[in-house]
């Protein structure tokens, strides 16, 4: 059967999904007075052009006559409207509907050639000065070699929608890298996993057996181990992986593995019997930044322990009676021996669950120090958590890329050996957030006379970063160390509280399902994820406001075991952006809509813009000229290209992991058997503690058992308390 032929100019996209280019298109057809429906995969295709595209006619049930394309061609559009409507469709950035119009209206069908060979010509168009000339001119030049990548890319079976992020990094070599050594990809692109570069490798016709295939395939599984927050991984292990993700010889992979440690990239440590019978392996494997990390740390963190206290001659028990007399609290006992230690060792560690005083003992050591004239630091991991400490001490306190002054535009840390902190107390509160790198960085920027407390809660789940940093130098036993046990008067008055140690300690939580009494924590018994889901609708956006007064979108958060399921926080977020914000301008990006008032989530470290992994805010503009998202991240408004919005994801609800230092109003947690591969204690009470007025858990009693008794802790492969010990 012969293909037929139509052509015509694109009116409108009506559906396109960026991952797999498959779109559905309004086209406008000569003699046919509607819009002809057409449906295929097409690459960033824009309203204006005209396509001339081979297919053959259908019938769809519910949209009716279709046009489904096998093979199309696109043209620059041939009439001054189809011209505006190119221009004017966001293609080119700093170009919106109403300047479309102008410059159309000044060069007609001449347009885009004005564009392309004479743009200084635009200079006659009102509105336009040098500032939006070069931006236009830089636009259009990306957009073409984007558009070439996105050809290149599709033709190879790759989604279109990697072509931004692709030449975002590489720039105008971006065609180059792709073809060279698509394995870059992998490591070098956020979104594109060594499978995705695998699968252009192999239409490149790259043998499977190839070195590059087997270097890259190595340092993706490496590299992977840190995303899971590994520190290192043993040797056996790596190369076991290898052979099952790339289905080639161990010996072509022992070979790429030496020449990764003999250009740097990783980095294999030999370890000794003790500790490699404590590891599992002979052998350790790093990213070469991380070695030099873990090393670091440990070398630093013995180094500060040794040097002497600045306060050698201050009589610690003359400072408690000062204390007592002091402040306006009574200390008890072991936060009294806490105080006593933060006069005497370098190097100091408090760890307890919420309610046991480790904010009031910071505020003990904080005043002594002060009344010494010390110039004390204080920070924590994120903002909300420095802010929270600053307001609980009444003293300033910074995020720690801020106090370490960190400055993408110098090159990292400016505070570090050459130019460390002026401080002689440095303290750290939920320091089991802390990985190792940032660590390292923290520790190359503490003078040799200054103390160090950290303050952080052991039990909770580990950094989401790579390494157990709070678990490791508690473990090694070469420090001091404070457990706080006593849950204080005030906080016996909650449930929250009560309940979060029992779990710590591997009790069942008290379930007290009185509506009608006052509390601060409740259990609603559901069995399916799908009631589960309803309840969870109905608690946040009427149940728990009209009780409580929290506010739906700044007060109340859901959190989750999982991204995927019922009851997962992709379908959380997608049912939850319905019934809280389902109008209002809004942009769809990679298969998934964001609208102005969305509550998001930055999901990485992005230190141009001083945001970090785990923040959250809400979009409070969509500008499509000049494609700029406006999001409003504690209290200052962050511009997001929207090439960027993959950094984005929306937040009603978060996994428990991404909720780490964060505290908020009320939390409600589906907890079901579902979610039977994450069920843990330690996630549980962190889920519990995150919560600082209200907590609502729905779900099965079954699988709160199941958290409850299971204590297996999943273990991340680093050797930081084996290097405190002197094992290494």
């Amino acid at each position: 059967m012969m293909a037929e032929v139509i052509e015509g100019s694109v009116e409108r996209i009506t559906f396109a999904n960026e991952e797999n280019g498959y779109s559905v298109i309004k086209v406008k057809v000569p003699g046919r007075k509607e819009p002809v429906s057409v449906v295929g995969n097409f690459v960033s295709v824009t309203p204006g052009e005209v396509l001339r595209m081979e297919g053959s006619w259908g019938f769809h049930a519910r949209f009716g006559e279709q046009f489904k394309v096998d093979r199309y061609e696109t043209t620059a559009p041939d009439s001054v409207q189809g011209m505006g409507k190119y221009l004017g469709s966001g293609l080119i950035k700093g170009i919106g509907p109403i300047m479309a119009e102008r410059i159309v209206g000044r060069f007609g069908t001449s347009t885009l050639e004005v564009i392309d060979s004479t743009p200084d010509r635009l200079l006659e168009v009102d509105g336009i000065g040098a500032y939006r000339l070069d931006q236009i001119r830089k636009a259009w030049e990306d957009q073409k070699d984007i558009r070439q990548l996105m050809i290149f890319l599709r033709g190879h079976g790759v989604s279109a929608a990697f072509a931004a992020r692709i030449f975002k990094h590489y720039g105008k070599a971006s065609l180059e890298v792709v073809k060279e050594n698509p394995y870059r990809l992998a490591m070098d692109v956020s979104g594109i996993g060594f499978l995705t570069a695998d699968q252009i490798a192999q239409r490149l016709g790259i043998p499977l057996d190839s070195p590059l295939r087997a270097e890259g395939g190595i340092t993706y599984v490496v590299h992977q181990a840190t995303e899971e927050g590994h520190v290192c991984v043993p040797r056996s292990w790596l190369l076991e992986q290898c052979q099952k993700l790339l289905e080639i010889p161990r010996t072509i992979l022992e070979q790429a593995l030496v020449r990764q440690v003999v250009e740097q990239r990783l980095t294999k440590e030999t370890l000794p019997p003790e500790t490699a019978a404590i590891f599992g392996d002979g052998e350790a494997v790093y990213l070469r930044g991380y070695y030099l990390a873990e090393t670091q740390a440990a070398k630093r963190l013995m180094h500060l322990a040794a040097f002497l206290p600045m306060q050698t001659k201050l009589d610690p028990e003359k400072a408690i009676t000062w204390l007592r007399q002091k402040l306006p609290f009574k200390l008890a006992a072991l936060q009294e021996q806490a105080v006593r230690q933060a006069l005497t060792e370098k190097i100091l560690i408090i760890t307890g669950g919420p309610g046991t005083g480790k904010t009031t003992l910071v505020r003990a050591v904080l005043a002594i120090f002060r009344q010494m004239d010390a110039r004390v630091c204080l920070a924590a991991p994120t903002g909300r958590a420095a802010k929270r400490l600053s307001e609980a001490t009444r003293y300033p306190a910074s995020t720690l890329h801020r106090l370490l002054e960190y400055s993408p535009h110098l090159g990292g840390f400016q505070r570090n050996e050459q130019r460390p902190l002026t401080a002689d107390l440095v303290i750290v509160d939920e320091a089991s957030m802390l990985d190792i790198l940032l660590m390292h960085h923290l520790l190359k920027a503490i003078p040799s006379h200054a103390t160090l407390v950290l303050v952080g809660d052991v039990d909770q789940l580990p950094a989401v970063g790579p390494g157990n940093v709070l678990l490791d130098t508690i473990s090694s036993k070469k420090f001091a160390v404070v457990r706080l046990t006593e849950i204080f008067r005030q906080a016996q008055q909650s449930e929250i509280v009560i309940n979060a140690h029992l779990v710590r300690e591997g009790k069942f939580p008290h379930l007290r399902t009185d509506p009608e009494s006052p509390q601060d924590f409740y259990f609603i018994e559901k069995e399916e994820p799908e009631e589960v889901l309803e309840i969870i609708l109905r608690l946040c956006t009427d149940r728990i406001p009209a009780r409580f007064g929290f506010d739906a979108m700044e007060d109340i958060q859901v959190l989750t075991p999982m991204h995927r399921g019922i009851i997962g926080a992709q379908r959380l977020n997608k049912e939850l952006q319905n019934a809280l914000n389902p109008r209002g301008a809004s942009l769809e990006r990679g298969g998934s809509l964001i609208r102005i008032g969305d509550k998001v989530m930055q999901t990485r470290n992005n230190y141009d813009k001083d945001v970090f992994n785990g923040d959250l805010g809400r979009i409070r503009k969509i500008e499509m000229e000049s494609q700029e998202v406006s999001v409003e991240i504690d209290g200052r408004l962050v511009t997001y290209d929207f090439s960027e919005l993959d950094e984005l994801v929306l937040a009603y609800a978060v996994t428990v992991h991404k909720a780490q230092g964060s505290e908020y109003p009320a939390v409600v947690f589906p907890l079901s058997t579902q979610h039977y591969m994450m069920l843990q204690r330690n996630l549980l009470y962190t889920a519990m503690t995150r919560a600082r007025k209200l907590a609502v858990i729905v779900g099965s009693k079954k699988a709160l058992a199941i958290a409850v008794r299971n204590n297996q802790i999943q273990k991340r492969f680093t050797l930081l308390r084996e290097r405190l010990m002197g094992l290494l």
